[in-house]
């Protein structure tokens, strides 16, 4: 008897950096790059700022549009926040961009003293968050999240898709204060317009009910539960998907009204480490309210350093794959 074992497609090196977007998305380049150009157009304020990363965070399109107000600082993630801090005390609004590792591991003290302590208006837009990389934990900001929230009077972003960010850049610009976001680049993801969705600084969307499980989630895990509930509704199971790009300050009143919703499996779905994440300010809020649901699980990365190799594989054996997701959603409804 012969048996043909079906071979999948070999995975090259360019999957480690790949597009998060599943198969048949629709995608935008750039959506950034793209907005933060436009909104300066009409606002001289607003500079751009990168350490040796313009292209990999899309603001290469900004420093093309407006090269008298964009500044290169080289591999210097240290005097870039330094520099973005001077630039705001004189009433500039510079956007700072580099990867999440380096704006946020390598720069935390000067994030923390010379611009959040001061309250100074300077946005921090970082690409390749939390997953989002295959070249290991150099590179994989899975706590980026837990550092930025834990520094006073900072607020703390983590868009979905294409139109998040779009939407997103206007309002961080024009709010007064220190903002972190992280930073979706290249081709970028587009779903949330199917929702009838607009990003409010500071504010959860319910972009779908359901009676048995409520999924609160952010980045790019709103996308995946979106996935996951329609493959889920086959098997007559329920998901409700409460967006939540808003890490910090957390929108509490919508967070605990889905939540007080009684007999739904409660799960917080994130691209971040389980430690200090959305997961953990849920939780929190919760235990501070008194409003304890039947059930409560996380869907997170381990408190670990993640393996080197390609998205598709790394994102499956850390259980953030949609097939990983619908599983461990019918085990814990079990």
């Amino acid at each position: 008897m012969n048996t043909v074992t079906e071979k999948k497609p070999r995975l090259t090196t360019s999957a480690m950096i790949a597009s998060i977007a599943s198969e048949g998305h629709r995608v935008k380049a750039a959506p950034f790059g793209k907005a933060l150009t436009e909104y300066a157009a009409n606002h001289p304020e607003i500079v751009g700022m990168t350490a040796d990363l313009a292209k990999y965070t899309d603001l290469h399109l900004f420093g093309q549009a407006y090269p008298e107000r964009f500044f290169q600082m080289g591999m210097a993630e240290q005097l870039l926040m330094g520099a973005a801090g001077g630039m705001a005390k004189v009433g500039l609004v510079p956007f700072a961009t580099t990867y999440a590792v380096f704006g946020t591991r390598r720069a935390y003290d000067f994030i923390h003293q010379v611009i959040a302590e001061e309250n100074l208006n300077v946005k921090i837009c970082c690409a390749l968050p939390g997953l989002t990389t295959g070249y290991g934990p150099s590179h994989q900001a899975t706590e980026d999240l837990a550092m930025m929230r834990a520094i006073p009077g900072l607020t703390v972003i983590d868009p979905c898709d294409a139109l998040d960010i779009e939407q997103a850049v206007p309002q961080i610009a024009a709010h007064d204060g220190p903002v972190y976001m992280r930073l979706l680049r290249g081709n970028v993801p587009l779903l949330l317009d199917e929702y009838d969705y607009r990003f409010e600084l500071g504010k959860a969307k319910l972009l779908r009910d359901g009676a048995d499980v409520l999924v609160i989630a952010s980045g790019f895990m709103t996308m995946r539960s979106l996935e996951v509930a329609k493959q889920l509704e086959a098997d007559n199971v329920k998901v409700a998907v409460l967006h939540c790009p808003t890490i910090k300050p957390l929108d509490e009143e919508s967070i605990l009204r889905e939540v007080r919703k009684p007999g739904r499996l409660v799960v917080v779905a994130e691209n971040h480490s389980t430690v200090g994440g959305l997961g953990e300010a849920v939780a929190a809020l919760l235990l501070r309210e008194g409003v304890f649901p039947t059930r409560f699980r996380q869907l997170a990365l381990p408190d670990a350093f993640l393996d080197a190799g390609a998205l598709p594989t790394l994102h499956e054996r850390y259980g953030i794959s949609a097939d990983r997701m619908i599983a461990s959603l019918k085990a814990w409804l079990t």
